[in-house]
């Protein structure tokens, strides 16, 4: 099967050695709760880039990157019992086995969901990286109580990215807290009042201040941070209700926490991968989660993020990909399709 992976980790995206066209073996039949997935379109995330430059290769096989994922199911495992041969799958993969990136890949079906049915494969692949870690930040980290939240406020640091994308939109349109993002440019304004957030900020200016001149604004009892820094840390400690709820999906420097301490704060990691990383019992709530996005997709209470497509699914794309990310400047998710 054609791949695209690397030898060598930590070289420049400009290096083509960095991410090298491959021909690999197609992968054994799969076993337990695998299935065997025929990959159609992937979307390349910041998690790509973090794995290129600290990756080792092992085993005599080189790393194979992607975690978002469009495909047909080809094959199941004896005890897979979610999805049949045939049926068009979506799904965010796991750090620890072979990634999307290839023609072929093996993924448990307990972290696959049902492709919307209005999104063909590339806006599919997409979302679920995204969509998982807002959803599972939301309500399994941060005890965001579905429909309900009124009389509360939401504060999400950095808007405009893929993750507070979803999240803005979830929080609006499946609870009653207020939202208010953070953007700094106007077209990211736009962007994250077009998403559902009531009021946006800007963080390169003090928080405190921009929430207080919002008028009759709900207690900020949670944060969602996915831009941690220093003086925005201390900020949150002063704009969070007492008993509050800090989420954070990003690697800050070290914070800290007794700031946090008299207002009884607690504090939340969301990492996507822990579920299928660590095989948790609840690993199939990611199955689930994925199918109700699915079903909010296609009966139009979220939308799918703005895509830009790289073209098909080879080295010297997936090169461009990682360099638009290092840049800092992509305007929507990098999609590519095909082989």
């Amino acid at each position: 099967m054609k791949a695209v992976g690397f030898w060598t980790k930590g070289l420049p995206s400009s290096d083509e050695r960095s991410l090298e066209d491959l021909q690999l073996a197609d992968p054994a039949h799969p076993q337990g709760r695998d299935l065997l997935v025929r990959v159609h379109a992937v979307s390349v995330n910041p998690r790509d880039v973090k794995s290129r430059m600290s990756m080792d290769p092992s085993n005599g096989a080189p790393v194979v990157l992607g975690y978002d994922a469009s495909g047909v199911v080809e094959a199941v495992g004896p005890e897979a019992s979610l999805f049949k041969p045939g049926d068009e799958v979506y799904y965010a993969g796991v750090l620890n086995r072979q990634g999307a990136n290839a023609e072929l890949q093996r993924v448990d079906e307990r972290i696959v969901g049902r492709k919307p049915a209005t999104l063909d494969h590339a806006t599919a692949a997409a979302l679920p990286l995204t969509s998982l870690t807002a959803w599972e930040m939301l309500f399994d980290r941060l005890s965001l109580p579905p429909d309900g939240g009124a009389g509360e406020s939401l504060l999400v640091i950095g808007g405009a990215g893929g993750v507070p994308t979803m999240a803005i939109q979830i929080a609006r349109q499946l609870t009653h807290v207020t939202v208010v993002a953070t953007a700094s440019r106007s077209e990211s304004e736009a962007w994250v009042r077009s998403m559902g957030a009531h009021h946006v900020i800007n963080h390169f200016h003090p928080l405190p201040t921009q929430l207080e001149a919002i008028e009759a604004l709900a207690p900020v009892t949670r944060i969602f941070s996915t831009h941690t820094t220093p003086k925005n840390w201390a900020e949150m400690a002063q704009v969070i209700a007492p008993q509050g709820r800090l989420g954070l999906i990003d690697d800050p420097e070290p914070l800290d926490l007794r700031l946090m301490k008299f207002k009884s704060v607690s504090m939340h990691w969301e990492a996507m991968f822990t579920r299928p990383m660590h095989a948790t019992a609840d690993m199939q709530r990611q199955h689930d989660i994925l199918n109700t996005v699915a079903d909010l997709i296609d009966n139009k209470t979220l939308v799918a993020p703005r895509v830009a497509s790289y073209g098909t699914i080879n080295a010297a794309n997936l090169r461009r990909a990682h360099a638009a990310l290092e840049d800092g400047h992509t305007v929507g998710k990098i999609t590519l399709a095909g082989f």
